[in-house]
């Protein structure tokens, strides 16, 4: 039987699935989402697995933040976990929930049983030239304007500018765009450059003793795909190119990741 409740720890939303006596798996969003967007895998997931599906903080429904900068952010992670009393744990991070996943193995490695990145760009050399619309609602000179005018439909379309092809989205998951400021948005990107111009994703992760699957999309059009190989480095990594697959994997192919994910975690 499954047990779904939500919670709230140290400032952290938890949404819980499927039954606390398995093997827990959380999952950590990307840049300026929430933990709606990993709604069409969850149930596959919740079949086998105890999910914990979070909101960072300062994004989503959990509560604001000063700072939004990775090992920040990663820390207070930790402090959810511990209260929580669910790990260690299958960490999962989509794009720059990676990084915060990576924090955490680097300052709490006993809470990492082993870690899944998905497009999780590498470098900052990797970053491929963005989409328009992203640029537009991203960056200057336009970026503040567009951003308190954006619509649903805006919304959409944004993030529909990163994956191949387009996908339904969560309402959820619009929800929690909208109500995020546009100065907590450039700041999360700010903080997510900084913590990989300091030190390369895969040269933090090759340092530490954690079992790695990296899943990528080969269109991704944010990173470049062929940058997944830098992954290489991390002994005994696992890395798989979703065909025909964009930015975000979660939500154009669920099942795909959830499988590539529920392997791994066997």
């Amino acid at each position: 039987m499954s047990e779904n409740d939500v919670k709230r720890s140290h400032g952290v939303y938890v949404v819980h699935s499927g039954s606390r006596q398995a093997s827990p798996v959380l999952l950590i969003h990307g840049s300026g989402a929430s933990g709606a967007c990993w709604a069409p895998m969850v149930p596959a997931l919740a079949r086998t697995h105890h999910v914990v599906t979070i909101d960072l903080p300062g994004l989503g429904q959990s509560a604001p933040v000063t700072s939004y900068d990775i090992p920040a952010q990663a820390a207070r992670v930790a402090a959810m976990i511990d209260a929580l009393e669910v790990g260690p744990m299958i960490v999962v991070g989509h794009s720059s929930g990676g990084y915060v996943a990576t924090s955490l193995a680097e300052q709490r490695p006993e809470l990492v049983q082993a870690m899944t990145l998905i497009s999780a760009g590498p470098r900052m050399e990797a970053l491929l030239p963005q989409p328009a619309l992203i640029r537009a609602l991203s960056g200057p000179p336009l970026g503040r304007l567009t951003w308190a005018l954006r619509s649903d439909n805006l919304i959409r379309k944004g993030i529909n500018a990163t994956c191949a092809t387009k996908v339904d989205l969560p309402d959820d998951l619009i929800a929690d765009l909208r109500d995020l400021p546009y100065r907590d948005f450039v700041e999360v990107l700010r903080c997510n450059g900084e913590y990989i111009t300091e030190r390369s994703v895969p040269e933090r992760l090759a340092k530490l003793d954690v079992r790695l699957l990296v899943i990528f999309g080969a269109a991704d059009p944010r990173w470049d795909p062929a940058s997944a190989q830098d992954y290489a480095v991390v002994p005994g990594a696992r890395i798989e190119i979703l065909p025909g697959i964009g930015h975000i994997a979660p939500l154009e192919a669920p099942a795909a990741t959830a499988r590539l994910l529920l392997e791994f975690a066997a």
